[in-house]
């Protein structure tokens, strides 16, 4: 391989099953190119939000038994992620989340792999 390729594909390990973004950042908070650690939980999703800079917002869907209705209800949970700029997920794309230290008052978690786009979008 040549030292083109052998750098375009530079990136750590995160410890994690996740593929590595096609793209390069700078960005310190990145899983991938920074020296931002994942541990603990790991979330699958669809971005929410995406309207702040490297801020989404990542929800998922979830149901839970009711013993007195004897039926399941619909619940969802909605989390503030660090979107990093070699993936930048948009609104509507499903992604994979990782916890991490915080990063600000409301950010634990980060996005570290693009799992499908929206449809209709590049």
């Amino acid at each position: 391989m040549s030292k083109m390729k052998r750098a375009a594909m530079k990136h750590r390990n995160i410890g994690i099953a996740a593929a590595a973004p096609s793209g390069q950042c700078k960005d310190s908070k990145c899983p991938w190119h920074g020296s931002l650690p994942v541990r603990g939980q790991t979330f699958t999703g669809q971005v929410a939000a995406a309207r702040s800079s490297r801020t989404a917002t990542v929800e998922w869907g979830f149901t839970v038994w009711l013993p007195k209705f004897e039926r399941f209800e619909r619940r969802h949970s909605h989390v503030v992620v660090h979107n990093p700029p070699c993936i930048e997920a948009k609104a509507g794309d499903t992604v994979k989340i990782a916890e991490c230290r915080p990063l600000s008052k409301t950010k634990k978690f980060v996005i570290v792999e693009m799992v499908a786009r929206e449809m209709g979008k590049k």
